[in-house]
């Protein structure tokens, strides 16, 4: 134990100068939730601009913009009668606009003295590729379906309401655990994949060798040294989430447990990569190649359930995906069963690696 407790603090010391160290364990997930954070709560608030042409004098034309205020959604824009509103969409680069015809009030009393024979329309100009013009289309659903009911004097009868799965529960609670799987992966992964790289390539190895050191307590003092990294990073994280942005999601024992667990599978995959390759260059590479698709595709920034089946599938083979799935299921939903499953495939997996960059690694390689 003295030798691995030695090993420890020279390696504390020597990545702990390092600015770009300490950048990726601290600052970075720090910056990502100040950033993050900034955008989402902000935009929690924003409303929907919509541009209105009206070129309708009558009352039902005024009832219907008033059904789209009251909405809460969007912010009408009125244009202006007088332009044409083709070129104006093109002049001013618009993604969306309304336009409620000529006689609107007078085809709308028409067709209810005909029994509702034949619609009205109004017509909504869009950019079908932006995400706003289906947000665009619900709301106008809305408010035309708002606008009939007044029109027939009409009750609604069934309707629905909403309940958080979680009290207060904001996107920045979803967004924290994936912040933290990102950062335990990067800070180690990528870390010691370079370091063992460089370690052979440099002879370090063959320096070792000639100490009492063995190679399963080197690499137990990496992983000793960033599950202590990763912890602090943790715990540095989430007070700068509660006090910016008032989260929600809770520090449990378990998230405890899942810290060294995701430590103990990326530094041990961190280390196979290392071993693997023949320079810290490489390295560097391989651990990008598989790093990075791991970053956008195992639900750190997106919700899975959003994604096509084709991209939920290849999640299920990424290891980060455990870990970000077991981290919320204890920190936003308190599933501890569900959290129990994820960190025993993380267990399995970073033994799996641990045994596999052990074996390769060679003390007296250069």
């Amino acid at each position: 134990m003295s030798r691995i407790i030695a090993d420890l603090k020279g390696f504390a010391t020597q990545y702990l100068r390092s600015k770009v160290g300490a950048f990726f364990a601290f600052a970075f997930p720090i910056l990502l939730i100040l950033l993050f954070g900034a955008i989402f709560t902000s935009s929690e608030g924003t409303m929907l601009t919509m541009p209105v042409q009206n070129l309708d004098d009558g009352p039902y034309s005024v009832a219907l913009l008033q059904s789209l205020n009251s909405t809460g959604v969007v912010k009408i824009e009125m244009i202006s009668p007088h332009e044409d509103l083709t070129k104006y969409i093109s002049d001013e680069s618009l993604s969306l606009a309304l336009l409620i015809p000529r006689n609107f009030s007078t085809e709308v009393a028409s067709a209810m003295a005909q029994n509702h024979s034949r619609l009205v329309n109004v017509t909504l100009f869009g950019d079908v590729s932006a995400s706003t013009f289906g947000t665009a289309q619900a709301v106008l659903g809305a408010a035309t379906t708002g606008l009939n009911y007044m029109l027939e004097q009409a009750q609604p009868t069934v309707s629905f309401d909403t309940r958080p799965v979680k009290e207060r529960m904001s996107f920045m609670d979803f967004f924290l655990p994936g912040v933290v799987g990102i950062t335990v992966m990067t800070t180690s992964l990528y870390s010691m994949s370079s370091i063992c790289a460089s370690y052979r390539e440099r002879g370090y190895f063959k320096l070792l060798a000639t100490t009492r050191l063995r190679k399963h307590e080197w690499l137990i003092s990496k992983f000793m040294f960033y599950s202590a990294l990763l912890y602090v990073s943790l715990f540095a994280t989430f007070a700068v989430g509660r006090m910016a942005f008032d989260m929600r999601s809770n520090m449990t024992p378990m998230a405890l447990v899942l810290i060294p667990a995701g430590a103990f599978l990326f530094v041990s995959l961190g280390m196979l990569i290392g071993v693997a390759v023949k320079d810290p260059e490489s390295s560097v590479a391989l651990a990008n190649v598989i790093g990075f698709p791991m970053m956008f595709l195992s639900g750190a920034f997106f919700q899975l359930e959003a994604m096509p089946s084709l991209i939920r599938t290849i999640a299920t083979f990424m290891p980060l995906t455990y870990f970000n799935n077991g981290l919320r299921d204890t920190m936003v939903f308190g599933n501890t069963a569900s959290a129990l499953a994820n960190l025993g495939i993380l267990m399995v997996l970073g033994a799996v690696f641990f045994v596999l960059s052990s074996r390769l690694m060679s003390w007296k390689e250069r």
